[in-house]
C-alpha cells in the first residue's frame, strides 16, 4: 500500500550538482528513519546518509566519503526525503535508492524502498 518514488537523477559533470527527492505516498500513518543508499555496477549497496527521528530534532548520518558535499534533509508534511550533493566527483556515479522505515495503516511497520534513480559524473 505504500510507494517511494525517487526523481531527480542523471548526467553531471565533476563538480557538478544534484538534489535527488523521495516521495512516499499511499497508506501512510508514520515514517520513521528515511535513508539513501547507492550502487556501483560490480560494487555492494551502502548506505549513504540516513536521517533519524530525534527528540527535538533529527539525527543525519553520512558515509566519509560524501562528508562536507551531501546534505539530507526531509520534509514531513510531504512525506519526502532529499539528498542535496554538491562537488560530485566520479566516483560518486551510482544507482541511488532511497529507503523508509514505514508504519501503515495495517498497522505493519517495514522498510520500503524506491524505484532507484541514476546518478552518473561524468566530463
Amino acid at each position: 500500500q505504500v510507494q517511494l518514488v525517487e526523481s531527480g537523477g542523471g548526467l553531471v559533470q565533476p563538480g557538478g550538482s544534484l538534489r535527488l527527492s523521495c516521495a512516499a505516498s499511499g497508506s501512510i500513518i508514520s515514517i520513521n528513519a528515511m535513508g539513501w543508499y547507492r550502487q556501483a555496477p560490480g560494487k555492494e549497496r551502502e548506505l549513504v546518509a540516513s536521517i533519524n527521528p530525534g527528540g527535538r530534532t533529527n539525527y543525519v548520518n553520512y558515509v566519509d566519503s560524501v562528508k562536507g558535499r551531501f546534505t539530507i534533509s526531509r520534509d514531513n508534511a510531504k512525506n519526502t526525503v532529499y539528498l542535496q550533493m554538491n562537488s560530485l566527483k566520479p566516483e560518486d556515479t551510482a544507482v541511488y535508492y532511497c529507503n523508509a522505515d514505514i508504519f501503515t495503516s495495517l498497522h505493519t511497520r517495514r522498510d520500503y524502498w524506491g524505484q532507484g534513480t541514476q546518478v552518473t559524473v561524468s566530463s
